[in-house]
Parts: C-alpha cells; structure tokens; sequence
C-alpha cells in the first residue's frame, strides 16, 4: 500500500507540463492567479480569487460523535473538495486534529484484546468479566495515532490523484528563526510541486497549553490549539484565505442555542464588545473565543477568515467549495465595514416599518400610493436620466437581448401608465388588509372572527424590468406586507431612483423602511437561504430565472411558475375564424411571454380538411416555426422537424403541432405535458368545453378565449406580482388579494374549554353572523 502512494505521488510529480498547464490557465483568466498579499478581501465575492488557501479542521470535525474515532464520511466530503479546488490549480493546506482520537480508538482496541488474552490464560474460559479501561494519556494517544491519521488521508487523496505531506509543528518552530525558514522553505517547495501539506501540532511532544497564553502582537502568536496554528501558518505563508471549521454555523452574537442568539455573516474588528461568547466545543481546547482572536489576528496579517460548521455535510453541502465561491456560509471576517445596512438589517427594518404600514387606516396605505403615482409623473426626467445611462451601459456590452432591452427601456408613456395603474391599485386597496371574511357566534358571548392581514415580508426579485419596482412596490403597501427588493444590476440606476421616490412616499406616515432595495453584492442564492426572515419569494423573470430561485428557497415559499407550457385544443366542432383569431393571438402577440401557446392540439377529423390548411397557411404568414408531435409526424410523408420533448417552452415563433382522437386525450396530453399554467379549448360544442373547464386541473383555463388572458390586469386586478401554478396558497394571475392572509380572532368574557365540557354549564352554537366591512380599532397585523 505504501509503495502505490509512493508511485501515485511520483507519478503525479513526474507530469513534465503540469505546473506550466497550470500557469497557462491561470493566466488565461481560468484560474486564480497569486494576488500581491498585504490586504484581506473586502467582500464575500472575492474569495474566488483566494489562490492559497488554508483549510483548518477541528477536533469535533474529524472525529465522531464518541470521540473515539475518525468520522470518515465528513472527512471523505472534506477530501474531495480539497482535491478539487487543488486540481483547479489552487494551492491547499490542511491543519488537522483528530490524532488524539484515532489514537484513542487504537489504543483502546489494543488494550481490551489483551485484557481479554490475560483473562482467558488465567481463567481458562472463554466467557470475559467486565473490563474497565484505563484513562488513557493524550500524547500518546496521539503518538499512536498520527501515522494511522495521515495514512488515511493519504488513501484518500490517492483517489483524486493528488499527493500529501505530513509535517508536525511545535510553538518551538516558530519561536527559532532558522526553524522558522526552515518550516516556511518546505511548505513553498511542497506547494511548488502541486503537493497538499497536512500540518498538525506534534501533540506526542507538545507541552500542555498555558492556559492564559494569549496573542502577542502582530508578529508572535501562541501555538497553543489548531486555531492559533492556523492562523500563524497562513499569516506565515501569505494565504488568500483560512477557512476554519468547526461544529456550529459560524459566529453568534450569543451562545448558540440562546433564544437571542443570531448568527453573524459578517464579523468586523471593531464588533468583539457585541459577543458573548458559549462554552468549548464537545472535544479540542479551543473555543469560539480562541477561534475569534486566532482570526483576528490572521486576518490583521492579511489573510481573510471564514468560521464554518463542517459537521453536517448533508445540510452544509460542499462546505468549503461553497466558501471558495463566496456563498453565505458561515461567519466571514472583514476589515472593510459596509456604509449601508446589512440584508438582514434591512430585512428587519423592513419588517418592523411593515408592521406599522399595516395598522395604518386604509385611506392613509392608499394616500401613500397616491403620491408615488404622483411622484412619476413630477420627477419623469430624473427617472428617464438615470434609465438613458441603463440603457447606454447595457447597449455598450451587448449581453442583453433586443427582448431584454426593450423591458429594460422606460418612456414617459410608459411613467404616466404606471401611474394610472398605481391609482386603481390605491382604490381597491380600501378594502384588504383587516376585512372580515367570516363571523361566528360560538356561544353567548363568544365571536369567532377570520380576519386579512398581510403575509409579512415579501422578496421580490426582478431582471431588466424597473418598471416592475412601483408596480409591487404599491401592491406590497396596499396589502400592508414589507417588501425586499432585488433587481438586476443592468438596471440599477433606474431602480435606484425608483425606490428613492417610493421611500418618499412612505415617509408622508413615517413608515419609509418598509420597502428597502438590497444594493450589496448579495447573491440571489444567498437571498434564498433567509427563512427566518423571508415569508415569501415572488421572482419576476425568466424561467431560469424562477427554476433557480425554487431550487436554492430553502423553507420559504416561492410565488411563481418555472415554465409556461400552455396548449390551445381546436376540437373538432370548432369556428374556423376563432380558431385563427385565437391561435394567432395567443402564439405571436407576444411568443416570449410565459401565457403564449407553446404546444397546437388539433382533433384528428380536421387533419387534411381546409380548417387545418388555414391554420398551417397563418403560422407560416406568421412566420411561426412548426415541430410536429410523434402522433402528428405519423400522418405526414414530409413532416416538419420533429419535437425532441413535448414539453418545450420555445418563447420565440415556435410551436409544436400534435393530434389527437378526443377532447379526453387532449386533456390528458395536457396533463402529463404541461405546466398546469394556461390551456384553451376552441369548440362551438358547450357540453365538450365545459367537460374540458372541468376536467383540466390548469391555473387558467379558457374556452373560446386567447390564453394571452392569463394577465392580472386583463382580469382586472389592477396589476399583479407574477402568475403561481402553485395548488396552495394563490394560483393564477396574482394581485392584491393574493398578497393576503387570514387569522383568528376570538373574542370572549372568560371563557375556558372546561366551559363547554359534560360538566360545563355552556353549549356549543356556531351561529354564522353576518360579515361586517373592515372595522375601525379592529385591525390586525401578521
């Protein structure tokens, strides 16, 4: 085994061009190249060009929940992520504990098989007594450990083709100059030759910690834990990065597992007086305090600091890989503190101005829409500047398409249709928040109410449409919800402007947070991860967009529908001219739009009659590029090309064509192809049309109609944040009404359930009372 590391390793060095293919890369822009040192990354984002980087692993990370004993499973995920950023032509250390307790088990191993030895030689039995075993001495745990620790790590990284060094430190070959150099020249030699160095304390040696040894200035650290060794080696050897890993998320304000305690995103030098800091960790002897100050220091010395949990791989997933990339995860350590709020700061601004927004009187929400309307007419130039230097900025890098800039673009049409869109939201605002949707009269002096009230806070992220912001903007204050706003970078000017204006709105009732627009570097990702402080996530986009959010919203819900598959039926008893009128509307009015027919059913008895010629005759005048379905292609001699999946959405002038026998299978086509969005039947037949309505379990469906209808304000909404094809909560086209909640409301003089019991004196009688308007001193917030 050992001559196979040998030949792995020797094999791996022996590569002539491996370095240079390395460098190329790197200079090629593929790979990070080596940054001047001196400064630590201001921003999460940058660690993608961390290009040295210190990987520390503690004690509750290596070793199982019995200390006794490498947990491999984390350690085999640690592996493979160290093997894959050292592949992509990073340069990677591993400080390491776990000897102690790779020892231990060894150890206790040896000692019970030769007590149960002794015990069989003298009692000439085979059944043992108990065994007690003795305390066992940590260093020579770790003497007995180490070279088990590094050949498994050697196993393992074999497995990626990437070799390993081992290299034990004291605080001693630190403190000496020449050992000192000695230490340093090593490690840039292994580094040099594409070699991971595993370093460890040589705990078999090592006196006990001094327990108050401390950090001493900028150039002398104590070497009293993995934490302090970390840190001095990357201060040491220039290191983009440290990445420390731990058994808990990353730094609290307060001991984890504290009702207040909030986990930290960011750590700030000038932050250390706001933490209370827990107990140690279960094994190793350092703490988070120890962890901080080790951090501190590194960082001072310029290396950035990442703490992390590297103990749930399940829940972390690819831990340090994700850190690399500058994903939130964990607490990260920054010299530069931003000039605005947090996201969670602003989340929670947010929320509590939410709160007061929705106690507001209905007249005062719609006073607030009212103005911003206002407000886009009055300050149009400002708007339309800030929009011209979008429009130029994104014309002068070509990556949006002639689709995307027209979204992007605003007009003063455009302004004074928003406004007017703004005042019909202000009037149907009266009635929402607090309304009264059902009364009951439970017993003498006891009234059940179900009361509106808004879902809370709302993310809403948007690409290339600014004209977006006032639109949820309004419907966010006539529902009383707090709103988080994201918008694309290609339109951060005008977005920029239009929250300045909204917030101006909201100050006329001193609730000017409620709306708040994130402008740090925070990924969309990121964004998605804040269950605690998100109630709902409304994307408006792409269906990239939204299948992205769906699969990063980690227990928020998402408003919204990843794919707009919609299907126009033409049954066999269907008028020629709404056939056409309809498919041309619903196909090329708008071919981009998430409501436009992607997939063309066709009875079978109109295959070949002058109905189907003129249809075909329209999508060509049209210029609509035809697919034939499986079924379809089969009726053909020369068919056109061949769908690849009856479930595209083309977004474009295409479309699939496909037959079939029945109004029946053309349900279920539906059913197993589409998107539970918009379908349409076309037929004079009213029996057929309402089997179909009834039948198909679709947000939207249409009979005679162009599934262009699908719209919040075709269907008089006013405006709306997006179409759901969600089973719960909103569906379809989405307005104010499906910004709202419902509570609760109980109201009674004493009563306990003991009243209503076979001893109780009360009786039920769930008397439904007339439902009253909204009344004043009875509103409520979520």
């Amino acid at each position: 085994m050992y001559l196979q590391r040998m030949f792995s390793c020797s094999r791996l060095l022996a590569r002539p061009n491996a370095l240079q293919t390395f460098r190329r890369a790197a200079s090629q822009g593929k790979m990070p190249l080596a940054r001047a040192h001196g400064k630590s990354f201001a921003h999460r984002s940058d660690l993608r060009q961390a290009k040295r980087i210190v990987v520390k692993l503690g004690s509750a990370v290596v070793t199982r929940g019995d200390e006794c004993g490498l947990a491999l499973g984390r350690l085999a995920s640690i592996v493979e992520q160290v093997a894959v950023l050292q592949n992509q032509g990073r340069e990677m250390m591993i400080v390491t504990s776990g000897a102690v307790a790779f020892g231990k088990q060894r150890l206790r191993h040896e000692i019970l098989l030769s007590q149960s030895v002794r015990q069989a030689l003298h009692s000439g039995q085979n059944q043992l007594k108990d065994m007690s075993l003795p305390v066992l001495e940590a260093r020579a745990c770790a003497a007995a450990g180490q070279s088990g620790l590094m050949a498994l790590y050697e196993a393992m990284f074999t497995q990626y083709s990437t070799c390993t060094a081992q290299i034990l430190v004291t605080n001693l070959d630190f403190h000496d100059d020449q050992k000192r150099r000695n230490l340093n020249s090593t490690l840039h030699e292994l580094l040099r030759m594409n070699i991971v160095p595993i370093i460890n304390t040589n705990d078999a040696v090592v006196p006990p910690p001094e327990p108050n040894s401390d950090l001493q200035g900028v150039n002398v650290i104590s070497i009293k834990d993995n934490d302090s060794l970390a840190a001095r080696l990357a201060v040491e050897m220039r290191a983009d990065l440290l990445i420390a890993l731990s058994d808990v998320e990353g730094l609290y304000d307060s001991p984890p597992g504290s009702d207040d305690a909030k986990l930290l995103d960011t750590f700030y030098p000038g932050d250390q007086h706001s933490i209370t800091y827990g107990t140690k960790s279960r094994v190793g002897i350092g703490g988070m305090e120890a962890k901080v100050k080790a951090a501190l220091w590194a960082l001072q010395g310029g290396t950035s600091v990442v703490i992390a949990n590297g103990t749930h791989p399940k829940v972390t997933g690819h831990v340090i890989t994700d850190i690399v990339e500058g994903k939130k995860v964990g607490t990260f350590f920054s010299e530069v503190k931003p000039a605005g709020p947090t996201v969670e700061q602003q989340t929670e601004m947010a929320r509590s101005a939410g709160r007061t927004l929705a106690s507001l009187e209905p007249e005062q929400r719609s006073d607030i829409i009212c103005a911003l309307a206002d407000l886009l007419t009055e300050r149009k130039d400002e708007i339309l500047s800030a929009n011209k230097k979008d429009m130029e900025h994104a014309a002068s890098i070509g990556r949006l398409s002639p689709a995307l800039l027209k979204r992007l673009s605003l007009s003063s049409s455009k302004l004074n249709s928003l406004s007017i869109g703004l005042r019909q939201i202000a009037v149907s605002s009266q009635d929402s928040v607090g309304r009264v949707l059902r009364r009951t009269r439970v017993a003498n002096n006891l009234e059940l109410e179900q009361i509106t009230v808004p879902i809370g806070v709302l993310l809403v992220i948007f690409e290339s449409r600014p004209d977006c912001l006032p639109q949820v903007s309004a419907l966010a204050i006539a529902s009383g919800n707090a709103l988080l706003l994201k918008g694309g970078k290609e339109a951060a000017n005008t977005n920029r402007i239009l929250h300045e204006l909204a917030q101006e709105a909201l100050s006329i009732h001193g609730v000017k947070d409620a709306i708040q627009l994130v402008s740090t570097r925070e990924e969309v990702e990121d964004l998605c991860r804040l269950e605690k402080m998100i109630d709902l996530i409304i994307p408006r986009g792409s269906s990239q967009l939204v299948r992205d959010i769906q699969r990063s919203a980690k227990g928020i819900p998402v408003l919204g529908h990843s794919e707009g598959i919609c299907h126009v039926y033409v049954d066999h008893e269907a008028s020629v001219d709404k056939a056409i009128k309809i498919i041309r509307d619903s196909k090329c009015d708008y071919p981009a739009a998430c409501n436009a027919m992607e997939t063309l059913l066709v009875h079978r008895d109109l295959l070949r009659t002058p109905v189907f010629d003129q249809i075909i005759d329209m999508l060509r005048t049209e210029h609509v590029k035809i697919h034939a379905g499986p079924k379809f292609a089969s009726y053909l001699t020369f068919s056109p090309s061949e769908v690849k999946s009856l479930r595209t959405e083309y977004g474009d002038l295409e479309c699939c064509i496909e037959v079939v026998d029945s109004m029946q299978e053309a349900v279920d086509h539906i059913h197993k192809y589409g998107s539970s969005h918009t379908d349409v039947i076309v037929t004079e037949n009213e029996d057929t049309a309402e089997q179909f309505l009834q039948q198909l379990d679709s947000a939207c469906v249409f009979w005679n109609a162009s599934s262009r209808f699908a719209d919040g304000y075709r269907f008089g909404l006013g405006a709306e944040v997006g179409i759901s094809t969600a089973r719960i909560h909103a569906r379809g086209p989405v307005g104010l009404e499906g910004l709202l909640t419902t509570k609760w409301v109980l109201r009674g003089e004493g009563h306990t359930a003991a009243d209503f019991s076979e001893q109780g004196s009360m009786t039920y009688l769930h008397e439904n009372l007339p439902v009253a308007q909204i009344l004043p001193g009875r509103r409520t917030t979520s």
